[in-house]
């Protein structure tokens, strides 16, 4: 990736539409001078130019392909091809096998709930770039009166004021909620549960958290769906729904995570 003036495209339109400006798909002086102030709000060199660091901080990692995919017993990993991406599909048999969602059933209910989490597989960590209404309507109790105001467009502090305190992680000033922010397919989130996690496969993974959204996104997020396994009783709405609450803590997207089940398991049986 590296967008910078005089490049032209459709990324080019995403990377306007993101900074709220004009998405003519043109990278000018004005988008330069965008990309600069964005660079400079999230503690990242203004250079100007989008290169994979700032395009993955602006929209998340992304998991990349062309991959070979091992065969896993009786789970039919062959059919999800094209569906998910290759790279995805090659880390289930380890998944599987640590974890224990070792059968279609299971393994469809985990894979929607990521899906739907990581936009496609997509994303594996959290954007948390939240302009001053953002805030105001995803985090009120954090920002009353115009305290959103000096914490708007600032990941690290937004993250360190959300996430401070609370989940093992230290007080705002540690600056641990920015550490321990939402990464994998499920959004692991909190000192406490990267230890967790970290232990769980015999890994230190507090010195280096990036592991869990660069090498870790699937197996981080099958560590957590282990609580939400016994809600996996069958191909239902109503354990999907179930399934959901313990993922999403609510039913957002439910539609959609019904859908997508049910073209994995469809697959997977």
């Amino acid at each position: 990736m590296l967008l910078k003036n005089g490049s032209k495209g459709d990324d080019v339109k995403k990377l306007q539409q993101k900074l709220g400006i004009t998405a003519d798909g043109s990278f000018g002086p004005g988008t330069e001078t965008a990309v600069k102030k964005w660079q400079t709000e999230n503690g990242l060199t203004a250079d100007g130019i989008v290169g994979d660091g700032t395009w993955n901080k602006m929209f998340g990692s992304v998991i990349k392909e062309d991959v070979i995919i091992p065969s896993s017993g009786a789970l039919k990993l062959d059919k999800l091809k094209g569906h998910i991406p290759d790279s995805v599909i090659a880390m289930i048999p380890e998944t599987a096998a640590k974890f224990g969602i070792d059968t279609p059933l299971k393994l469809a209910h985990f894979l929607s709930q990521c899906g739907h989490e990581s936009g496609g597989f997509k994303i594996t960590q959290e954007n948390l770039n939240y302009s001053v209404d953002g805030l105001k309507k995803i985090f009120p109790k954090y920002f009353p009166g115009n305290l959103a105001e000096s914490y708007a467009k600032n990941p690290e502090k937004i993250a360190s004021k959300v996430y401070g305190g609370r989940m093992g992680n230290g007080d705002e000033t540690t600056k641990e909620g920015y550490k321990f922010r939402g990464r994998g397919f499920i959004q692991l989130t909190g000192k406490e549960n990267y230890q967790a996690f970290g232990k769980s496969i015999n890994e230190d993974i507090t010195s280096n958290p990036d592991l869990v959204a660069t090498k870790y996104p699937l197996l981080s997020a099958a560590w957590f769906f282990t609580r939400c396994l016994p809600k996996c009783v069958d191909a239902s709405v109503s354990s999907v729904k179930a399934v959901t609450r313990c993922v999403n803590g609510g039913e957002i997207g439910l539609t959609q995570r019904i859908e997508e089940f049910n073209i994995f398991y469809k697959l997977l049986s």
